[in-house]
């Protein structure tokens, strides 16, 4: 082989992640993959179903059947729940709702003039890691961050010369791949802690209880190490990779997209300046509602955690929080000359949304028939099973829960769905072996996140997907997996190995939240 040969050969990385492309870019489209999962579901189900096979779940008063889709009660469910299951899709109520908001505030040219004035002197080279750290933190917004930070982050990085592509992609695999941890509390925190205390309140010796704050010093540390992480991986591997594989910095169709220049105009400086207003003012509005003592954003306790009408006002919170000072700024800068407008920007918005709308079509009767057939308890039961049959204790036990966790991550992406059936299963196993349940929800955390960038049942791969087709249109379901890998690997390797760090020097993980449970 001659040395310019080898000199123009692809680098390793590349050529795996580019079969990893060809092969995932030979599955049908996103609508028939789940169509034929639908099927295999269904198939699968039915033939279980046929055998009689139940499973124990812990804490279960009686016995969960696996349910046929082809039996008569399937049938029933079948043709009576279409309608509901596509509306009663879980994420399309946020998707919609927000990028109504979203959509408004990028087509009055607020996002631009935000993304202008905020990094248009930051130095290059710090947008990674600010992506990486913004979007780790991100997952106070609960599921809308994947819907928000990587558009955000491509006009970060246009604004500023680099990628869009290597911001977009950097953006969902730092605020998914992390969406687990972030540096301040979440209601993710309160709602795994109580799914946690529910289980470790049924066992003799339940260790200490688990509040929100137990995994705080973990989380910290692990959000501030994941988002140095996705800079280095964004501004060293995935940047790279997009210039030598010359994936195009352009949309393909441009014609009605704001050209990006980083001085703003004088019209631009007062729309911001009035749209800051506009938004701290409704900040003020809503910050008097929830300290006033009697605010129907409180809980029946008067208090705002685990649960609370706030914290499942997020959606709406964030609609308002990009609405309003859109509708200002675009007043003041006369992309809203009258009301009329208003609802025609927004109808333009959700144009950009009919693929993903069609999808979520096929996309909720799958999911909904996965759940109602029971098959996604008996796989983590099973699983369980497993490792209990190997005879793991200790640290192992620990490194076989997280993968399990990884794996099944692939099909159940509801982290509280996932955290209930195997909590279920394992808090009482660790707590045998002598392991607070607040380290197990830790574990937990490693493995829940990680993978689920990867996998085309996670409903935001197919957002994501939209959004990268505006510069590779050809770009497959495939393109998109092996752009998450060099994420997944590396991110998983290293929450692993700080969790590693906290348990072999025994620090701990919360306020009062030690690793072994006190003799």
């Amino acid at each position: 082989m001659s040395s310019e040969t080898r000199a123009v050969r692809p680098p390793r990385l590349d050529r795996v992640l580019n079969l990893v492309e060809r092969v995932g870019n030979k599955l049908p489209e996103p609508f028939i993959l789940f169509g034929l999962l639908f099927l295999a579901v269904a198939v699968v189900s039915t033939v279980v179903a046929a055998f009689g096979v139940t499973v124990q779940i812990p804490g279960a008063d009686a016995v969960t059947r696996i349910r046929g889709a082809f039996s008569g009660e399937g049938l029933e469910f079948l043709f009576t729940k279409m309608a509901e299951n596509f509306i009663g899709f879980p994420p399309l109520e946020t998707v919609v709702t927000i990028m109504l908001a979203v959509g408004l505030a990028e087509r009055t040219g607020l996002l631009t003039a935000m993304i202008r004035a905020a990094f248009g002197g930051a130095p290059r080279w710090v947008l990674p890691y600010a992506v990486g750290l913004v979007g780790i933190s991100s997952s106070v917004m609960a599921d809308s961050s994947m819907i928000i930070i990587p558009p955000l982050a491509a006009l970060v990085f246009k604004a500023a010369g680099r990628h869009p592509v290597a911001g977009l992609l950097g953006g969902f695999a730092a605020t998914g791949a992390g969406y687990s941890t972030a540096p301040v509390v979440t209601s993710l925190d309160a709602l795994f802690a109580g799914i946690s205390n529910k289980v470790a309140e049924t066992l003799p010796h339940a260790g200490t209880a688990v509040t929100p704050v137990s995994n705080y010093y973990f989380n910290v540390v692990s959000s501030i190490l994941l988002g140095l992480l996705a800079g280095v991986l964004i501004d060293k591997v995935i940047e790279p990779r997009l210039a030598r594989t010359g994936v195009p910095r352009e949309e393909s169709e441009v014609a009605d997209q704001p050209v990006l220049a980083v001085a703003l105009e004088p019209a631009e400086r007062r729309g911001l300046i009035w749209a800051g207003v506009a938004f701290l003012i409704a900040f003020g509005l809503v910050l008097l509602l929830v300290l006033w003592p009697d605010s129907p954003l409180r809980n029946e306790t008067g208090g705002f955690l685990p649960k609370s009408p706030l914290l499942d006002s997020v959606t709406t919170l964030i609609f308002f929080g990009f609405a309003v000072p859109a509708i200002v700024y675009g007043a003041i800068v006369g992309a809203i000359g009258r009301a009329a407008d208003v609802p025609k920007l927004m109808a333009a918005a959700l144009r950009d949304l009919t693929g993903f709308l069609v999808l979520a079509f096929m996309l909720g009767q799958f999911i909904a028939l996965f759940n109602w057939t029971n098959l996604g308890a008996w796989v983590a039961v099973s699983g369980a099973d497993l490792l209990r049959a190997l005879g793991l204790d200790g640290y192992p036990a620990f490194l076989g829960f997280m993968v399990l966790a990884s794996t099944l991550n692939l099909f159940i992406i509801s982290g509280s769905s996932l955290w209930t059936l195997m909590a279920a299963v394992f808090v009482p196993m660790f707590v045998l072996l002598g392991f607070e349940p607040g380290f197990a929800q830790a574990a937990f955390r490693v493995g829940d996140s990680a993978t689920q960038i990867m996998t085309p049942l996670n409903p935001y791969m197919i957002i994501i997907l939209g959004y990268l087709r505006r510069y590779e249109p050809n770009a497959g379901m495939g393109t998109l997996v092996a752009r998450m890998v060099p994420f997944v690997v590396p991110f998983w390797l290293v929450w692993a190995l700080i969790l590693t760090v906290f348990y072999f020097a025994d620090l701990p993980l919360g306020p009062g939240m030690g690793i072994h449970i006190a003799p």
